[in-house]
C-alpha cells in the first residue's frame, strides 16, 4: 500500500541544510509532537533514518509508536516539529515526494481480489508503469516464496502467506521507504519466527530504508540495524541501540541474549515490567 498526504502542519519549522561532507539521514525528525485532541500522544521525539537502514521502534502497546509511524507515512499530521528529507528542508506536505510501502498488522488484502490483483491495485495507485506490473508481481511474490499463489484468493492463504503477500505488495511499488506496523504480532510464534527469518533474508537483496514498529524486544534485536526504545505514552525516546550482531542472527547466540538482557534492564521500570526477567516469556501490554 502506498500513502500520500500532509506530514507536518501547524507550528512545524523547516531545518537548515546538512553540514557539507556529512552524509545526511534519509529522514530527520526533531522535537515531534503529536496530539489527539488535548491529549499528547508523542512528546518531543527526535528520530533519524539513515539511507538503507532497518530501524526498529520498540515500545509497549499504546505508547504512540504507531501514531509516529502514521506521521512518517503522511497518514496524519504532527502538531509541531522539524523535518528534513535527504538533508534538505522538506515542505510540510510530502505528497508526491515520498513513495511509501506500508505493511499493517493485518494484511489488508481485499478478499474479492486475487493476490495479483491486490498488488496491481497498489502499483496502479503508486503510478508504476503498467508494462512493469506482471514482472513485479512475479518478482516479489517469488522473493517472498508465495509465487504459486499469484491467482489465489486471500482467504485460501494462511496468515503467514497473507503477510508475505502484504510485504510483496509494499515492495512492488518501488518505495522510498517501507513502514511496518507490528506485521507479525497476529501470527503464532512459529510462523512469526519464520517471517522474521524471511524479512532478514530480504535485507540481503533490498536496501530500502525500513521503519519497523514492534513491542517485542527479541524481534527488534533480531531484525534491526538500530533500535529506538520509546517510553509509555506520551512517547519519548528512552534510548538508541546499534545492533552490530552478524547476520543471520540466532536467538541462542550468547551475545544476542546479553543485548536482550540489557534492553530489558533499560525498560524494566519505565514499562512497569517489574516481574520481568531475561529469558522469561514476554508480556504484552494491553
Amino acid at each position: 500500500m502506498t500513502t500520500n498526504g500532509s506530514l507536518l502542519s501547524g507550528e512545524v519549522n523547516l531545518m537548515s541544510n546538512a553540514v557539507d561532507g556529512v552524509t545526511p539521514p534519509f529522514l530527520d525528525l526533531r522535537d515531534i509532537v503529536i496530539k489527539h485532541g488535548d491529549r499528547t500522544a508523542v512528546d518531543g521525539v527526535d528520530l533519524t533514518v539513515a539511507p538503507g537502514e532497518f530501524l526498529a521502534l520498540l515500545g509497549p502497546s499504546g505508547c504512540g509508536k504507531s501514531t509516529l509511524l502514521h506521521v512518517l507515512a503522511g497518514l496524519r499530521r504532527a502538531h509541531s516539529g522539524e523535518l528534513r528529507l535527504n538533508g534538505s528542508p522538506a515542505a510540510a506536505d510530502l505528497s508526491g515526494k515520498l513513495r511509501v510501502g506500508y505493511v499493517f498488522q493485518d494484511h489488508r488484502l481485499l478478499p474479492w481480489r486475487t493476490v495479483a490483483q491486490n498488488i496491481t491495485i497498489a502499483m496502479k495507485s503508486a503510478g508504476v508503469p503498467k508494462d512493469e506490473w506482471d514482472a513485479r508481481i512475479d518478482r516479489y511474490l517469488g522473493m517472498l516464496r508465495v509465487g504459486e499463489y499469484r491467482d489465489s484468493w486471500p482467504m485460501r492463504l494462511s496468515g503467514g502467506q497473507r503477510q508475505r503477500v502484504s510485504i510483496a505488495r509494499a515492495l512492488a511499488v518501488d518505495p522510498d521507504v517501507v513502514l511496518m506496523d507490528e506485521p507479525f504480532s497476529g501470527l503464532d510464534e512459529v510462523t512469526a519466527r519464520a517471517m522474521r527469518l524471511e524479512l532478514s533474508r530480504l535485507r540481503e537483496v533490498s536496501s530500502v530504508p525500513t521503519v519497523f514498529v514492534t513491542h517485542s524486544i527479541k524481534e527488534a534485536l533480531f531484525l534491526a540495524d538500530r533500535v529506538v526504545t520509546l517510553s509509555h505514552g506520551p512517547a519519548r525516546v528512552l534510548k538508541e541501540l546499534s545492533v552490530s550482531l552478524p547476520r543471520p542472527r540466532q536467538y541462542e547466540d550468547p551475545e544476542f541474549a546479553r543485548l536482550e538482557a540489557s534492553v530489558v534492564a533499560d525498560v524494566l521500570k519505565e514499562w512497569e515490567l517489574t516481574d520481568a526477567a531475561p529469558g522469561a516469556p514476554e508480556r504484552r501490554a494491553s
